[in-house]
């Protein structure tokens, strides 16, 4: 399994299993946190985008405070959305997202897409996310920033100590290979769509023979998507024959199964939930295999279903083609 080691510490961090901050309401978001970190997570999966980053950190902090745990025993991720991809301003709203966090380096920093949109000035609207101000419109042909001058910020933010460690997230091979044609520092992580509907076995092992860890988001495949109305009238995972056949032979949940299959292939997950008990039932994913037969059908269940696709928002952010 892939570790990353933190730059300029011997704190070592195995990235098996995240907690996804994804979609988490900002009204419950501490004390989901807290609650999680109490349960025994340490690895925290963020992002601008999420709007939940200040809640978050008063989590964190309340953990801190009660001496639940140290800073050094917390990997915290978050991820620098589309519209500060310039070098004027991936710095500054990096700074940013730290200080609503409360803390004072990123474990991790990821570009959350290899798209560029046009900047948006965080006192007018944040976080800004896809569309222009009317709502309906990606302001995209107007801002093109070359993803070399992003990495290149992203690299200075590690120099500086604001960021330990850098990645990519939602990037393709060629993306990929493109990068490490000019780094300094190559992505030490991928964050990419991974579940039995879409199992990128290629993508897997390119990174794999490059060195980069790879975390699966949207484990559970659509059931992450049904609330948002995306996705696409497909079984739920939970309830598909392989995946429960599987569950009732070593007497653990679907959702156990499914986050055993990632991690069983080599990836981190970052499975959430607002239940505390299936807060404690997820990380339980690891004391049990799947066998080889029961790993191979969930694998043979892939469809290539893609769940999120920019360019379903609008077909110039088609990064998947």
């Amino acid at each position: 399994m892939a570790s990353i080691v933190l730059k300029r510490t011997q704190h070592k961090v195995s990235l098996r299993f995240h907690f996804g901050l994804w979609k988490v309401t900002k009204s419950s978001c501490a004390d989901t946190v807290y609650a999680a970190i109490k349960a025994g997570y340490r690895l925290f999966d963020g992002a601008g985008d999420y709007g939940n980053e200040k809640e978050a950190g008063e989590g964190v902090r309340r953990a801190l405070s009660e001496g639940i745990v140290n800073r050094e025993d917390l990997f915290i991720t978050s991820k620098l959305w589309n519209t500060f991809h310039a070098k004027e301003h991936v710095n500054r709203i990096a700074k940013m997202q730290l200080k609503l966090w409360g803390l004072d380096y990123f474990d991790l920093f990821l570009i959350h897409f290899p798209i560029a949109l046009q900047y948006v000035d965080p006192s007018h609207r944040y976080p800004p996310e896809w569309w222009g101000d009317d709502g309906k419109s990606v302001t995209l042909g107007e801002y093109r920033i070359p993803l070399q001058e992003t990495w290149t910020c992203m690299e200075e933010l590690v120099d500086q100590g604001v960021a330990k460690n850098i990645g990519i997230s939602n990037c393709s091979g060629s993306i990929i290979c493109d990068i490490f044609r000019y780094a300094r520092i190559e992505p030490q992580v991928l964050q990419v769509e991974i579940h039995p509907y879409l199992s990128q076995e290629p993508l897997l092992k390119f990174a794999k023979t490059l060195g980069i860890a790879v975390t699966a988001y949207s484990s559970f495949g659509p059931q992450s998507y049904l609330e948002l109305g995306m996705d696409k009238g497909v079984t739920a995972l939970f309830e598909h024959d392989v995946v429960t056949s599987a569950a009732s032979k070593v007497g653990k949940t679907p959702a156990q199964v499914l986050l055993r299959w990632a991690i069983q292939r080599g990836m981190a997950v970052i499975p959430k939930s607002n239940s505390s008990d299936r807060l404690v039932q997820n990380l339980q994913s690891e004391d049990f295999e799947l066998s080889e037969d029961d790993m191979k059908a969930i694998s043979g269940l892939n469809i290539n279903l893609r769940l999120n696709d920019p360019a379903e928002i609008d077909p110039r952010m088609a990064i998947f083609a």
